[in-house]
């Protein structure tokens, strides 16, 4: 039973809008920090972001928006080869491809997107992500692995013993700690903190646009898209409102798509739905949107602190690549997590070749060129996922078992 929190007073609502910012807060500037991106320009495309998906969602959908892991290697990579300018245009580009993909849901229904991307397609580009990125983490953390560790195991013991609060917060416990681990061994150097003002604009990046780094980056945008109606079915059973009918998920994938666009050309990541927030909500039974609208502006106002910028920017590397570590096992083990609750998917040797190939375009270094356009890494493997699933024929028993499923859904539809 969800608790009515219309009725609490503006200090409770501040204190708790405050509370899921902070529980947004250390997965919302790890990303930054791990792409070379301003701490203080995530966090103000975050709140800003967060806002506008509430304008368009019509203040309904209790969520906030953050920055989204999977682009963590495209964005290193693409800074590498296009600038962080040119990266910011595929950034801008993945927005759009929401804002397309909204209006083909709302015209023409969520089927289709089922059919582009089904669990044997989102499983292994998920589990490319995570395993991609597992050398960054390593090299990372190489320079000094007790630190590294010392963080590492303390956000895993967050996520296994901790309760309540401390549960939903495994990335800032280890941040936390593994920051004070070095702080205790002089790992730690204040003076940019001590040099900074107080009150700073945070630097954004224009965007300059690149075709070459618009095709590098498009093709990932596939799993943070699945994943946001994951994100959408989670928040509404937390909620208890089916916010997939109503706003509609064609306007919560444009909320995304627009705050994306939004993040792209200030010079921020991409942003996503984020499922600590929704642990968070579920945790204290306090779904008023308004609440999450308190956590927005709070990030903002955090954005403008330059102390606070020039303080995230003084963690040490191995404290960060011990993060990733936990970060990225997790990520590929979701992408594992999803093949395997669709039971018998990996029984046809259709499906086990579009894993197989998935993975091997993903991780073994496959480059594919069209002209001056290169595919390669998460991009190409979701390319080659696509593909696969459209042309080789499904088994008649998948397909039997679908088409039960599906007439099971219109059956319950009409019910």
């Amino acid at each position: 039973m969800t608790k009515d929190t219309t009725s609490l007073s503006n200090p409770k609502k501040l204190a708790l809008g405050v509370q899921f910012m902070f529980v947004a807060f250390g997965a919302t500037v790890l990303v930054p920090l791990l792409t070379g991106i301003d701490p203080a320009v995530a966090l103000f495309t975050a709140g800003i972001g967060t806002l506008l998906f509430h304008l368009i969602t019509k203040g309904n959908v209790p969520v906030f928006l953050g920055s989204s892991f999977a682009f963590i290697a495209p964005i290193q990579k693409g800074a590498e080869l296009y600038g962080m300018s040119g990266a910011m245009a595929g950034i801008i580009a993945v927005g759009a491809v929401y804002t397309v993909m909204s209006a083909v849901i709302r015209f023409g229904g969520s089927k289709i997107i089922e059919k582009l991307f089904p669990p044997v397609v989102v499983g292994p580009v998920i589990m490319v992500i995570g395993l991609g990125l597992a050398p960054v983490g390593v090299g990372m953390a190489k320079d000094n692995w007790v630190m590294a560790l010392v963080a590492l195991f303390s956000a895993m013991i967050s996520v296994l013993y901790g309760k309540g609060f401390l549960k939903l917060v495994p990335v800032f416990i280890g941040i936390v700690v593994g920051f004070l681990y070095g702080l205790v061994t002089g790992n730690v150097d204040f003076t940019p903190v001590v040099e900074a003002a107080w009150f700073q604009l945070p630097k954004f990046v224009m965007p300059t646009f690149d075709l070459n780094a618009i095709w590098f980056m498009l093709p990932v945008a596939v799993a943070p898209l699945i994943e946001h109606i994951g994100d959408m079915h989670a928040i509404s059973a937390v909620a208890k409102k089916d916010f997939v009918k109503k706003p509609g998920l064609h306007r919560t994938l444009l909320g995304d798509g627009i705050a994306t666009m939004f993040a792209g050309f200030m010079g921020g990541p991409p942003n996503t739905t984020y499922s600590e927030v929704t642990g968070a909500i579920s945790l204290t039974k306090m779904t008023n949107p308004a609440i999450l609208r308190i956590s927005a502006v709070t990030a903002i106002l955090f954005s403008l602190c330059g102390k606070l910028s020039a303080f995230l920017k003084v963690i040490p590397t191995p404290v960060l690549g011990g993060i990733m570590l936990l970060l990225f096992q997790m990520i590929a083990t979701v992408g594992i997590k999803t093949l395997a609750d669709k039971k018998g998917l990996m029984s046809s040797t259709r499906n086990q070749i579009i894993v197989g190939m998935i993975l091997t375009a993903g991780i073994g270094g496959a480059v594919l060129e069209i002209g001056e356009t290169h595919l390669s890494g998460i991009g190409l493997a979701s390319i080659v996922g696509i593909v696969l699933n459209l042309i080789l024929p499904e088994p008649r028993e998948e397909k039997e078992e679908r088409m039960k499923e599906e007439k099971k859904e219109e059956a319950a539809v009409i019910a």
